[in-house]
């Protein structure tokens, strides 16, 4: 499975950044494109796999360094497994550049990650669709909110998307046309949370699937945290793969 590193050109710099595709040997059209997001360790081994595994299902997915102003990927030492004893001095580096990612910073970074994404040659002229992990799963939601006539689908998984606090959050869930899939971890949102999220959901009129998914917590799907859930995984690749049918493939 290729996999390229890229540049992004931003208005604040360069973005690094890495695209997985199948070789066109194996794939000879153009592919829908998928922006992914990574959760706020950034990208590191695990979100290389979990890009190459959905590419494997022909798709064009591009990944980008959300913190390159602070430097190339990865901008802090992370060791190859992050265990609950190293995670808060791990956290501890990483919350000022979670903090420094405004929202005017995160839309500003959306329309630079779309406009490279589309005019990619690999890439088909249809819509794409976006996903995230984590903080990610946020700024899959501000991305396709900001971009109704591009983005068809957006995926995320154990995200904080009510941060906006109510009125920002309907705000964000008026916007979208895209078909939305939401899987929360158990420690992350109550059902009674979970109700309200998916109430305000309804009242926004999405066309969304939103689920806590049994026995995980925050950050199941990353395989290289005491997180990780292998059943949980399974469920995400269930869940994404026919939303991204659905919208990508066969709109």
């Amino acid at each position: 499975m290729p996999v390229k590193t890229l540049r992004i050109p931003t208005p604040d710099g360069q973005a690094d950044a890495f695209a997985a595709f199948p070789s066109r040997e194996s794939h000879d059209a153009r592919l829908p494109g998928v922006l992914m997001y990574a959760d706020g360790f950034g990208i590191r081994p695990v979100l290389r796999d979990m890009a190459r595994e959905l590419a494997g299902h022909g798709y064009y997915v591009l990944v980008p360094n959300i913190f390159y102003r602070n430097g190339p990927a990865p901008v802090i030492a992370l060791p190859d497994h992050i265990g609950e004893e190293v995670r808060p001095a791990v956290m501890a580096q990483l919350m000022p550049l979670i903090e420094a990612h405004t929202p005017e910073r995160v839309l500003s970074d959306a329309d630079a990650y779309l406009r490279f994404l589309t005019t990619q040659p690999e890439v088909d002229a249809g819509p794409v669709a976006v996903t995230g992990y984590c903080i990610g799963g946020l700024l899959a939601m501000r991305t396709a909110a900001a971009h109704p006539r591009h983005v068809a689908a957006v995926a995320g998984f154990h995200g904080p998307v009510g941060a906006d606090g109510p009125d920002g959050t309907h705000r964000l869930l008026s916007k979208l046309t895209a078909q939305v899939h939401l899987g929360h971890a158990e420690t992350d949102l109550t059902p009674e949370a979970l109700g309200e999220l998916n109430q305000a959901l309804d009242g926004a009129g999405v066309d969304y699937t939103s689920e806590i998914y049994p026995g995980t917590v925050h950050g199941f799907t990353m395989a290289d945290t005491d997180a990780f859930n292998p059943s949980a995984l399974k469920r995400h690749w269930d869940r994404l793969l026919p939303l991204l049918g659905r919208t990508l493939v066969n709109s």
